[in-house]
């Protein structure tokens, strides 16, 4: 069996036809919820229907992702998602696979070099503590895309009553901008 980033085997998962999802790791039933977890810890995992033996793991990621995108705050833009229907059935349909892992690789990659230039820029200035709590912001945004992470925590304390007031000032500019945007 394939091992993942810790050493451990490849999780079998096998969907019911009544829509169980079942661990075979741990004997028990399981929701997308806890496959939407794993992803994230780094955590290998196979679907397979219990019927058929079918590996159907890329369907239930799809599932997972429709999921998270339903909650709220979507990540994949409707442009995106047009031109990624609009390539179903051309000839470039084969390369797309790989463009979009490659590309993600990329980002991960690239994360850690942006935060280095980023703390290295504003190291000893006076925006640095405001450099900070974005680059706080930025990680937590970036997270989604690394697995085996945790979410990020929330950006530190400030430490004075001076440092609370501009951070909430911070906050409430964010906001309005926010505000800003959805009015238009």
């Amino acid at each position: 069996m394939k091992k993942n980033s810790s050493g451990d085997d490849v999780v079998i998962i096998k969907k019911y036809a009544n829509r169980r999802l079942y661990n075979t790791d741990t004997s028990s039933y399981i929701t997308l919820e806890h496959l939407a977890q794993m992803t994230r810890e780094g955590r290998e995992f196979k679907v397979i229907d219990a019927k058929s033996e079918e590996d159907i793991t890329h369907n239930v990621l799809t599932q997972i992702i429709m999921e998270e995108e339903s909650r709220g705050q979507t990540m994949l833009p409707v442009n995106f998602l047009r031109q990624l229907i609009s390539m179903y059935g051309d000839s470039m349909q084969a390369m797309v696979p790989g463009y979009l892992e490659a590309s993600m690789d990329s980002f991960r990659r690239n994360q850690e070099q942006f935060r280095t230039a980023v703390e290295g820029a504003f190291a000893n200035g006076p925006f640095a503590e405001m450099a900070k709590r974005n680059l706080a912001m930025f990680e937590a945004a970036a997270s989604a895309f690394k697995p085996g992470t945790a979410p990020a925590a929330e950006a530190p304390k400030p430490s004075s009553k001076d440092d609370e007031i501009e951070a909430l000032k911070a906050q409430l500019a964010g906001l309005q901008d926010k505000i800003d945007k959805i009015t238009k």
